[in-house]
């Protein structure tokens, strides 16, 4: 019988530290494009940092502190409602450090004073560091664990629970400012989005992903569970061994790779994954025809 290797715990520190380290580079770029770019120009695009600007411009309350006043209390709500270690250590490393990031740039000189160039490179800013965090599986609070939220206990869907929020924010914007600059505001808010993709995943949108694993049952369940995503078994075998190899397929949105990827890795970590795009999707849970 084949003895399965075991990860050095050196391995899972590593690991550790590569997390905590994005988590704090990714929410630290977040943090320089709100105050260099979006902040002094008045460009709310969606999210608490946009509903910090509005409050800042309107009211002269201090970003971070609005920041960690909406942000800690949902942290704890998700932690409550939610659990599990999507909501964990990392989150509330990237909850605490963005709101501080911005309290200590709070007085560097913007960058530009034309709100265009300002919603363009603020979202790509805003969308690299977020991207950098969402690879760790956590996040830094705000309207996504909000809409986990919405979404258990609504059924309203993850993607709709944000665009509405963020749809609020922006109308918020466009009152509080002008309909200029809520226009400018989702400028932004489309480029971040696009750059979270790029980052996280690449260019592609629907991702198919192939699992060889020694724990296929136990990753099958989880999948069906956790990932709440449809798998399939394709029968094959071995190139060299000519033993039977099993292969686990799921096609899941582009933001569940994380989740998958952690979710395998933490039932076998020598589970074989192969991911790639799918051009197009059709049926349940995905696009339909």
């Amino acid at each position: 019988m084949r003895r399965k290797k075991r990860r050095a715990p050196t391995q899972d520190s590593a690991r550790l530290l590569i997390n905590v380290l994005l988590v704090l580079s990714g929410s630290a770029i977040v943090a320089f494009a709100f105050n260099l770019f979006l902040l002094p120009n008045a460009i709310a695009s969606g999210g608490l940092s946009g509903f910090a600007t509005i409050m800042y411009q309107v009211f002269g309350f201090a970003p971070h502190l609005t920041l960690y006043a909406l942000n800690i209390p949902l942290f704890l709500l998700g932690m409550l409602l939610l659990g599990g270690f999507r909501y964990g250590g990392m989150t509330l490393v990237g909850t605490l450090f963005l709101p501080f990031v911005v309290f200590l740039t709070q007085h560097w000189p913007p960058l530009t004073a034309e709100p265009l160039l300002a919603a363009i490179f603020g979202g790509v800013g805003v969308g690299t560091g977020l991207g950098l965090v969402f690879r760790t599986g956590a996040s830094t609070g705000g309207t996504d664990l909000a809409a986990q939220i919405i979404h258990k206990y609504t059924g309203v869907s993850l993607g709709a629970g944000v665009f509405i929020m963020d749809g609020l924010i922006v109308a918020m914007a466009a009152i509080a400012f002008s309909v200029e600059f809520a226009l400018f505001a989702l400028i932004g808010l489309f480029i971040t989005g696009k750059t979270i993709d790029i980052v996280q995943t690449g260019f592609g949108y629907d991702k198919i992903a192939f699992i060889i694993a020694e724990e296929q049952g136990k990753i099958k369940e989880a999948i069906l569970n956790d990932v709440d995503r449809g798998v399939t078994k394709l029968q094959a075998y071995g190139g060299y061994t000519e033993d039977d190899r099993p292969v686990l397929m799921c096609v899941v949105n582009r933001n569940e790779i994380p989740l998958l990827r952690q979710v395998v890795q933490t039932i076998d970590r020598d589970a074989f994954i192969v991911v790639s795009n799918a051009t197009e999707v059709l049926g349940r849970g995905f696009k339909m025809d």
